[in-house]
């Protein structure tokens, strides 16, 4: 194994879509394309493989291709994250072996779902995942999904394993997240982030290292402003960028009526601005016309908001 020295990682990191074609393939033209707008927008890194790509949708091949494909895309010129979460530890660290040769810069797991799991049994799972893996290691809370959430005191523990190198949280509980914040505060180099972008400013503001919102997919500019004005605590800044934020959550990620509209609603709006197809993995497929159409006119009326930025 490489040792490979780690600059901390800070500021917006993407959790990339996984770009699918209509027969359930990637689409690697529109992999390329969404690669090259988030860059061009001056996100911080790129994470692969999250809830946002759709990774438990998707086939241990497909996965695979995703790690291959977007670390050549990437050519290292942005951290690559990958997400290794799945209910086999045998299959997550074989995944963990596939980012350490695509030269990721660290692997994310959530706990394993279907069956909740107890603290002990979740210290005893990441010890043992831990020793195994060939990259630092990002925990990831996403009790929505998981049906369990990492008790701070039990990221604590685990943590003390150096390799476990930092934590990004989208359990959308504020005061959660700012126990975790109080519990790991002697540990400066513990890194910190969150995913709601609704709340990405706020934790910010108040220590958190950066975002990983789902929204940089589309506009990359908008979630790099944001975080540097709540970086420099420029507070009126803030105000008038998380306005934008918040016409994005309400207005793509609502339509629909089931728990898949912010991912459908994403997709959609990236097909609609022309960067990536809008298939998305079975169950679920894409928009029709009806909630297309309301996708395009959210776009002409939230892109009169980006006079200063472009993502068309």
């Amino acid at each position: 194994m490489v040792n490979r020295e780690l600059k901390p990682l800070e500021g917006i990191v993407v959790p990339l879509v996984t770009p699918l074609s209509g027969n359930n393939r990637i689409d690697i033209d529109g992999l390329n394309n969404l690669v090259e707008h988030v860059i061009k927008g001056g996100v911080h890194g790129i994470f692969i493989l999250g809830t946002t790509g759709e990774a438990q949708s998707l086939s241990m091949s497909q996965r695979e291709e995703m790690i291959k494909e977007t670390s050549r895309i990437l050519g290292n010129r942005l951290p690559l994250l990958v997400g290794i979460s799945d209910t086999s530890l045998s299959d997550s660290v074989a995944l963990a072996q596939k980012a350490y040769e695509a030269e990721a810069y660290a692997v994310v797991a959530t706990p394993p779902y279907y069956f909740a799991t107890a603290q002990s049994e979740l210290i005893d799972y990441f010890d043992n995942l831990v020793s195994l893996l060939p990259l630092p290691l990002f925990l990831y809370n996403m009790p929505v999904h998981t049906k369990v959430s990492f008790d701070p005191k039990t990221i604590k523990r685990i943590a003390q394993n150096e390799k476990v190198i930092g934590f990004k949280d989208s359990s959308a509980n504020g005061t959660y997240l700012q126990t975790v914040m109080y519990t790991m505060k002697d540990d400066p180099k513990f890194i910190i982030f969150v995913g709601p972008e609704e709340m990405t400013a706020e934790m910010v503001l108040m220590g958190a290292h950066g975002g990983v919102n789902g929204g940089a997919n589309l506009f990359p500019e908008l979630y790099v402003e944001l975080y540097n004005a709540a970086k420099s605590h420029d507070i009126e800044k803030v105000r008038d960028l998380q306005e934008k934020v918040m016409r994005i959550s309400t207005g793509i990620y609502s339509k629909g009526k089931y728990g898949s509209s912010y991912l459908l609603g994403l997709k959609c709006a990236l097909s609609v601005a022309g960067i990536c197809p809008d298939f998305s993995a079975m169950p679920f497929t894409h928009f029709g016309e009806e909630y297309r159409k309301m996708i395009e006119k959210e776009m002409v009326e939230i892109k009169s908001m980006f006079i200063d930025l472009t993502f068309m």
